[in-house]
């Protein structure tokens, strides 16, 4: 347990501390109301709910804003200042000291706006999404980052407005960290997929070619999650639009969606999905509602769903456990092999259109167009109006495709709809982290591919929650990165493993 503060005069001052603590329970407990809320718009809610949902939200938001900007936050903030603290309490301090000066920075009525306009703008983009009508959602767009300059303007004037909205989501990697390591994502990748396209390898990329009914893909989508251990007293499954995760460590429910025609763009969402559920349900209880309980940002939630989508659901060994239970859900896969599914799962596309179906490769390909489109974006570099021209030339540009409509095009992903700019690094981040921490975890885990061939996930599910999930937000990522590997983060470990198995599967 942690000792008590002690002022540098030498007097104990545990009140300020546990009063502190106490308000960001409450506030963080307004902060859960709201996602809660939010969930339900996005899987259970009548089409109709959207305009009393949306004032919900928007009010909930200005009051956690209000309870998080408190003179009361401040002056106790400013008491600890001076006090010598134990590691946890100083970790505790240092994160609501960020949150509470990025918050008071902004007007209250401006978090509620842009709440609000959340609301408005993801009924706009199912809308519009369907309907391929990217002009309809264009004034939602516009107003979003319209608002969120200004938001960015409130923090810091004196900034790259990117710069600053990037930290929403990674607070503990600088923007020109990020922008070297997708640089040094895209320097590799390009060629390795050159490369690929030119090779004379045929792998059985048709093994799952077929009608797939989406009820009995979602009974296997159940299967998977059980078979990796998700617990479903404290979840449970859904579809959505848009795959997701919602909850904390008490309650996490992951979402999916299904095609017909692919059924491993359902397994790999669901186990992705797993990831993130996996992370958040493995936060310390005792902690809930504080930072001690959240979890360490969004390239570290990524790795944590990245690690389990590619690590493990795309490896030999978890198709060696689970092809049979594929088979007997779809009996006419009966010949597949296990090289045949490994082949299938691990194919680089030549022609994909679509992120969350894009393969391990390509996958960060996508994540560049979204990143240039949402930096120029709020840099004032490029007009709401130009988004689907520039989104199809770097489609073209960067991955020899060009989408014929804003539905497989700009309108294909939610993050936008809810003002989350900033927010796609955080996934090349999360693939390069995850390489990371599994290429150690395979050093600390006797026979780790084993175990996940007999099914047994105890061993990986304890490792990440001994080295990335009890910390909550205790290190900064860096740091936490450090602890659990020995090495401060870096792409090594990710362009080695890249090369390592597409070099074998392509015989490159």
């Amino acid at each position: 347990m942690a000792t008590e503060a002690v002022s540098d005069d030498g007097s104990d001052a545990p009140d300020a501390y546990d009063a502190l603590l106490e308000r960001a329970r409450r506030w963080n407990a307004v902060g859960s109301a709201a996602g809660v809320l939010g969930w339900d718009q996005q899987v259970m809610m009548p089409e109709g709910g959207t305009p009393a949902r949306s004032k919900q939200l928007s009010t909930l938001s200005s009051v956690r804003h209000d309870m998080l900007t408190d003179d009361e936050t401040g002056e106790l903030l400013d008491e600890l200042e001076g006090t010598e603290l134990a590691d946890e309490r100083a970790a505790v301090v240092r994160e609501v000291r960020r949150e509470y000066d990025r918050a008071d920075a902004v007007p209250g009525e401006l978090i509620e706006e842009i709440s609000e306009t959340s609301s408005e703008a993801l009924a706009a983009w199912e809308e519009a999404k369907a309907e391929d009508d990217f002009e309809s959602f264009a004034p939602y767009l516009e107003k979003h980052v319209e608002l969120k300059r200004e938001y960015a303007e409130h923090v810091d004037p004196d900034r790259d407005p990117y710069a600053v909205l990037f930290e929403e989501y990674e607070p503990c990697l600088s923007i020109e960290r990020t922008e070297a390591i997708l640089e040094e994502l895209r320097e590799t990748l390009v060629p390795m997929i050159d490369e690929i396209r030119a090779s004379d390898r045929d792998l059985a990329v048709d093994t799952f070619e077929g009608t797939f009914p989406p009820a009995e893909q979602e009974a296997l989508a159940r299967d998977a999650l059980e078979l990796v251990g998700y617990d479903f007293d404290r979840g449970r499954l859904d579809v959505s639009s848009h795959p997701f995760t919602a909850g904390n460590q008490f309650d996490c429910r992951v979402t999916t969606r299904f095609d017909e025609s692919e059924p491993l763009g359902a397994i790999g969402s669901t186990i992705h999905e797993f990831g993130h559920a996996q992370y958040s349900l493995g936060l310390p209880q005792e902690h809930w509602g504080t930072p001690l309980g959240e979890s360490r940002d969004l390239s570290v939630h990524e790795s944590q769903s990245r690690l389990w989508e590619n690590h493990v659901g795309r490896s030999r060994a978890f198709w060696e456990l689970f092809l049979p239970t594929f088979q007997d859900r779809f009996p006419e896969t009966a010949d597949a092999t296990v090289e045949d599914a490994y082949e299938a799962v691990n194919q680089v596309y030549e022609d994909n259109l679509i992120r969350v179906e894009a393969d391990e490769l390509t996958y960060h390909l996508h994540i560049v167009v979204r990143f240039e489109i949402e930096r120029d974006l709020i840099r004032g570099d490029l007009a709401v109006e130009d988004v689907p021209e520039t989104w199809n030339d770097k489609y073209e540009e960067y991955l020899g495709v060009r989408p014929e409509t804003d539905t497989e095009g700009c309108l294909q992903d939610i993050h936008w709809s809810h003002g989350n700019f900033g927010y796609f690094p955080t996934y090349s981040l999360g693939s390069v982290m995850a390489a990371q921490l599994y290429d150690v975890a395979e050093d600390d885990v006797d026979d780790l591919e084993g175990s996940i061939a007999d099914g047994e996930f105890d061993p990986l599910r304890e490792w990440l929650g001994e080295n990335v999930h009890r910390h909550g937000s205790r290190y900064e990522t860096n740091e936490l990165v450090r602890r659990a590997t020995g090495e401060d983060f870096s792409a090594d470990a990710f362009t080695d493993y890249v090369e390592a198995k597409y070099g074998e599967l392509y015989g490159l």
